[in-house]
């Protein structure tokens, strides 16, 4: 994964020294829940999902430059929630922010460059988010990036001891974005 740069972001792979500001944010109850994952009791939790980031290496780690500190993470995976367009090259994507964060529009800033950068540099074809129906901030990120609802189903989080939840999921396609940018740039934006 290559390093992407925005005006208050770098997202980069993880290191092993991001271990601290990983679990500031994952022992949060506010945090894990939302995404589908249980709140970290110890370090030595965020410390296996650190590893397991390292060696993935499909998720991001949301630096904030002003602190040289990791905020967040931002998945891009090869999971594909509808297998109907075999021929399109697509990826899904799932963040999650320190809620001290909140609210500045750093995660809507973050995703939208993994958009430009997935369409711009790697040419998918198709972008896939989706998010619990509790979770109103992840809508809110959706919502402002352009993705489009598609469909929503029930699912199980075995992780959250089988909690029953609503699953929407939302894509932008590359023919999506890039008409967008096009009326943006003739708007002047």
């Amino acid at each position: 994964m290559k390093t992407l740069e925005t005006d208050r972001l770098m997202l980069r792979l993880w290191k092993e020294t991001d271990v601290a500001d990983l679990f500031e944010y994952a022992s949060d109850p506010q945090v894990g829940p939302h995404a589908g994952w249980p709140v970290h009791e110890n370090m030595e939790t965020s410390r296996m999902i650190v590893d397991r980031f390292i060696e993935d290496q499909d998720v991001y780690a949301i630096v904030l430059k002003s602190h040289h500190k990791v905020i967040g993470s931002l998945g891009v995976h090869d999971r594909k929630p509808d297998q109907a367009p075999e021929n399109l090259i697509q990826k899904e994507i799932g963040y999650v922010l320190n809620p001290h964060y909140w609210g500045q529009g750093l995660m809507t800033e973050a995703v939208k460059c993994v958009i430009k950068h997935g369409f711009e540099a790697l040419a998918l074809d198709l972008i896939w988010c989706g998010y619990y129906h509790f979770n109103t901030r992840s809508k809110r990120v959706v919502e402002k990036c352009g993705f489009q609802y598609q469909w929503t189903i029930s699912k199980t989080l075995p992780l959250l001891d089988n909690q029953e939840v609503e699953q929407l999921y939302y894509n932008i396609t590359k023919e999506g974005y890039f008409s967008n940018k096009a009326r943006s740039k003739q708007n002047g934006k």
